[in-house]
């Protein structure tokens, strides 16, 4: 007679993934609302929309992928050190791309070190920037952003702060099943984000991400940052230090109704320091 399959039988023979770039891309990025966010800021400063985009710090080149497939005449380029996560992105994400693979270019080589050709928007995510901790540092960073920009381009960069966001605490979020940008559907799974420590001294800020799959297994530290905490009025004066011509801030607001953002986010001089919040700046030349 045939044993029939327990309820956690079943749950282990449901097909998980562990490639640690899919777990994070389903996760971490949102690159279609990145997207229509630089499309509208850009549009409404320039009556248009742009069509070279600089990713910086691109890792697999989501965003740059997400970007050449949403108009034939767009191009990306994509700056990493990762020699690994790159050929990760090659393998999957441009392999997907069909003929508009043509029109996406990766560069293995230091952020500060490229400057063309020249974009109409960088954009720098995931506070990837962050991992310059000297004021000096970030300075010539945002320079070299700048010199790589053409006249009238934009430079958008995230970040978040708040009043429990230099405290060691940890935030688990259940993750959907996702169809990733190759085809590969990624089952449902937990994501952790642990701020682990901050040093109120020098701004260091040590954060992980863990992930729980369905079958059980627990992916601890799966990535790791050493970041400095940099705070939104440092940013913008160090934008403008840069010599780009504003830096605006632009946050959502609250929908107590769905208990989550409204995705909107609006430019803003003033906005209550809550206890997390995320924004994007936006710098031009």
């Amino acid at each position: 007679m045939t044993k029939k399959p327990s309820k956690s039988d079943k749950r282990k023979q449901k097909p998980v993934v562990r490639d640690l770039h899919y777990l994070y891309e389903c996760s971490v990025q949102s690159t279609d609302a990145d997207l229509d966010f630089a499309e509208k800021v850009y549009k409404r400063r320039h009556g248009s929309t742009f069509r070279l985009l600089r990713e910086d710090f691109c890792g697999t080149a989501a965003l740059a992928c997400t970007w050449v497939l949403r108009h034939p005449e767009n191009r990306a380029i994509g700056v990493d050190l990762d020699r690994p996560t790159l050929e990760w992105g090659e393998t999957r994400n441009l392999a997907a791309l069909g003929d508009a693979r043509s029109r996406v270019e990766l560069f293995e080589a230091n952020v500060l070190e490229v400057q063309r050709p020249k974009a109409d928007v960088t954009m720098a995510l995931n506070f990837s920037y962050w991992i310059f901790k000297q004021r000096a540092q970030q300075l010539e960073y945002f320079k070299s952003v700048r010199r790589g920009l053409k006249p009238g381009g934009l430079f958008i960069l995230d970040l978040f702060g708040g009043t429990e966001s230099m405290v060691e605490s940890d935030e688990d979020r259940k993750i959907d099943a996702e169809v990733t940008f190759d085809g590969t559907r990624v089952p449902g799974f937990k994501y952790s984000w642990e701020q682990a420590e901050y040093n109120p001294v020098t701004g260091d800020f040590v954060c992980h991400i863990h992930f729980k799959l369905r079958d059980g297994t627990r992916m601890k530290k799966a990535f790791s940052y050493d970041w400095r905490f940099w705070t939104m009025p440092e940013l913008r004066e160090l934008l403008m230090d840069a010599g780009f011509e504003f830096a605006d801030a632009y946050t959502d607001d609250w929908d107590d109704f769905l208990d989550d953002s409204d995705g909107i986010y609006r430019r803003r001089r003033k906005f209550d320091n809550e206890g997390v919040w995320v924004g994007y700046l936006v710098a031009g030349r």
